[in-house]
């Protein structure tokens, strides 16, 4: 069961660079209005294994923080897309897959390449 952290704040882009210093860090970016997002976000929750120990994931509702999620786009030089998810170790972002390519496998695949 995945436990979203509401990411809502440009303050907080910061402080999860910081974080994925030291644990990794998911940013999924999604439209509550769009059926893609929706079934991304189910599949996500569906499929995660993870514990935050591992890997914490963040919430992103785009229609209400437009300005945070341009940010994000900005600060990790990918594209401003819904849905999205973003693998952020030591500052960055490692890994970003958007709309039918959001896939809990590829983030498990890409997180354990990368230790």
């Amino acid at each position: 069961m995945i436990y979203w952290q509401v990411l809502h704040s440009l303050e907080q882009i910061q402080s999860i660079q910081e974080e994925s210093v030291d644990t990794p860090c998911l940013i999924f970016k999604h439209s509550t209005s769009c059926s893609i997002s929706i079934s991304a976000k189910m599949r996500l929750e569906r499929d995660w294994a993870f514990t935050t120990e591992e890997l914490k994931p963040y919430y992103l509702d785009v229609l209400s923080n437009r300005t945070t999620s341009k940010a994000i786009a900005e600060v990790f030089s990918t594209p401003h897309e819904t849905p999205q998810v973003l693998l952020i170790r030591n500052g960055h972002c490692t890994y970003d897959a958007s709309h039918y390519d959001v896939s809990y496998e590829e983030i498990k695949e890409c997180y354990y390449d990368t230790y």
